[in-house]
């Protein structure tokens, strides 16, 4: 926004959780219309103080500004968390405007749509992990564990041991450490390449 700071100002906070995602269509909804943007690139940090961009945000709003992000979930890393920081910057004495979504308004404190959104943001938590575990036990009764599927079938790991076998061999007859032959031998391949 150009010209002095009105007595009411926006002011943005765009975050995302990794270097990977991109910060631009937060920028492009939040910078026409906030005085300030402050960008925030945090994994998992829920709790206000160990955020430096919030933190930043916050020491630079003033009296009537509000704090405004695209979605509520931008707040913290879904919508449950987004939900408690921003009743943690309600006590703060700091006001949010939310463009999209559940939370879209200006809110300066704690409402009943805002404790619906939160309650219906911790149930929903709740029934994925009571799925994902139910999900985990079944499978487990079936013969299966979760995670990922393994990459190394029966040939490959009778392959690997019996090379294993062929370093240790190498490695006592030349009288040096299994990971001095396991490197000299990935050197050399690396060469032969």
């Amino acid at each position: 926004m150009n010209g002095g700071r009105s007595s009411m100002a926006l002011i943005g906070l765009v975050r995302v959780s990794t270097d990977k995602q991109n910060t631009q269509r937060q920028h492009d909804a939040l910078d026409p219309i906030c005085w300030k943007v402050f960008e925030e690139k945090s994994s998992g940090k829920l709790i206000t103080d160990d955020r430096p961009a919030l933190l930043n945000a916050l020491a630079y709003i003033r009296d009537g500004d509000l704090l405004t992000v695209q979605e509520v979930d931008r707040l913290g890393r879904n919508l449950l968390e987004g939900l408690i920081v921003l009743n943690d910057l309600f006590q703060r004495g700091v006001g949010v405007k939310v463009l999209e979504g559940i939370a879209a308004g200006e809110h300066t404190e704690r409402s009943l749509i805002l404790d619906l959104a939160l309650a219906l943001a911790e149930d929903r938590r709740r029934d994925i992990t009571r799925k994902t575990k139910n999900g985990l036990e079944a499978a487990r009764k079936r013969g299966r564990v979760g995670g990922r599927r393994p990459v190394v079938d029966d040939d490959k790991r009778a392959a690997i041991l019996a090379r294993r076998e062929s370093i240790r061999t190498i490695a006592t007859g030349v009288k040096v450490s299994i990971g001095v032959v396991h490197k000299t031998l990935t050197d050399a391949k690396a060469m032969d390449t």
